[in-house]
């Protein structure tokens, strides 16, 4: 009977285990308010969003098709759309408002954060990078690809709002840094 009672416990303790460890590879911690780059965004979107002339395009893929990223693939997509931003849509902008361009150096600076973060998962081991993953970013670099480099910035500055709902779906500590 101990040996059995044992047994179970063991095994729901290797269970807990289990759930906490998937919980974790999907919610590596974010800590930034993002309240405050969602209320930067705001605040330029109209701008940005006029200046675009491919309304009927999209670089990123709609939220459905973010949902459908194994959370096991979180980690990883979000760090590739956090360096797609920083390597390409935040350098590609030739931005001329001086309030723009400080809100768009605001949002980069926090994307800067939570790719730092997000580095220091894949030390630990808890971002790993699927194929199924790595395709989701590359279709994005190949949306992007096929628009004139300053129309496809603007139209991903554009999209933001997707991808920060995405990452507050996905990551659950969002307090201030």
């Amino acid at each position: 009977m101990k040996t059995q009672c044992a047994s179970h416990w063991l095994l729901g303790v290797m269970f807990i285990l289990c759930l906490v460890h998937t919980h974790s590879l999907r919610r590596c911690l974010i800590s930034v308010d993002m309240s405050l780059i969602g209320k930067s965004f705001q605040e330029i979107k109209r701008a940005l969003q006029t200046k675009d002339t491919f309304q009927n395009v999209t670089i990123l893929s709609t939220l459905e098709n973010l949902k459908s990223i194994k959370p096991v693939d979180v980690c990883c997509v979000t760090n590739n759309l956090l360096t797609f931003y920083r390597d390409r849509v935040f350098k590609d902008h030739q931005e001329t408002s001086p309030k723009a361009l400080r809100r768009i150096s605001s949002i980069a600076n926090s994307f800067l954060h939570m790719q730092k973060t997000l580095e220091q998962c894949q030390r630990h081991r808890q971002c790993h990078c699927s194929q199924e993953a790595t395709n989701a970013t590359r279709i994005i670099h190949d949306n992007y690809n096929q628009l004139e480099v300053s129309s496809a910035a603007i139209k991903s500055l554009g999209e933001l709002d997707i991808f920060l709902a995405w990452i507050d779906t996905n990551h659950w500590e969002r307090s201030a840094a």
